[in-house]
C-alpha cells in the first residue's frame, strides 16, 4: 500500500542519529550514561575492576575450588614410546662363479 511523504518522513525521523549523553563522574571524568568504565572507576557506588584482573581472579578461584573437590592436581607423566628393533634379514650376496 502506498504511503504519503508525510508518513515516510515521520517514520524516518526516528532513524536520525542522536548525540551520546555523557555524565561526569565524581572525579570529573566524562563517561557514557549507564556504562561502567573498566579502569577502576566507580559505577553506581561500586568500584569496578578491569576485565583482565577480574578474569585472572576468577580463574584462580575456580582452580582452587577444583583442587579442593578432587585433591591436588597430579602431573601427567609422559612416557616415551618404546623403541622397536627392526630386524632386517640380510640376504647373502650372490657370488659370481666363473664358467
Amino acid at each position: 500500500m502506498r504511503h504519503t511523504r508525510a508518513h515516510t518522513a515521520n517514520r524516518r525521523s526516528h532513524h536520525a542519529l542522536k548525540k551520546m549523553q555523557l555524565t561526569s563522574a565524581k572525579d570529573g571524568t566524562a563517561h557514557p550514561r549507564h556504562r561502567a568504565l573498566l579502569d577502576g572507576t566507580m559505577y553506581r557506588g561500586r568500584s569496578v575492576m578491569d576485565k583482565a584482573s577480574a578474569r585472572a581472579l576468577r580463574a584462580k578461584k575456580s582452580s582452587t575450588r577444583r583442587e579442593q573437590e578432587s585433591g591436588p592436581a597430579k602431573e601427567k607423566v609422559v612416557e616415551e614410546p618404546k623403541k622397536v628393533k627392526e630386524e632386517t634379514k640380510k640376504l647373502p650376496k650372490k657370488s659370481k662363479q666363473a664358467k
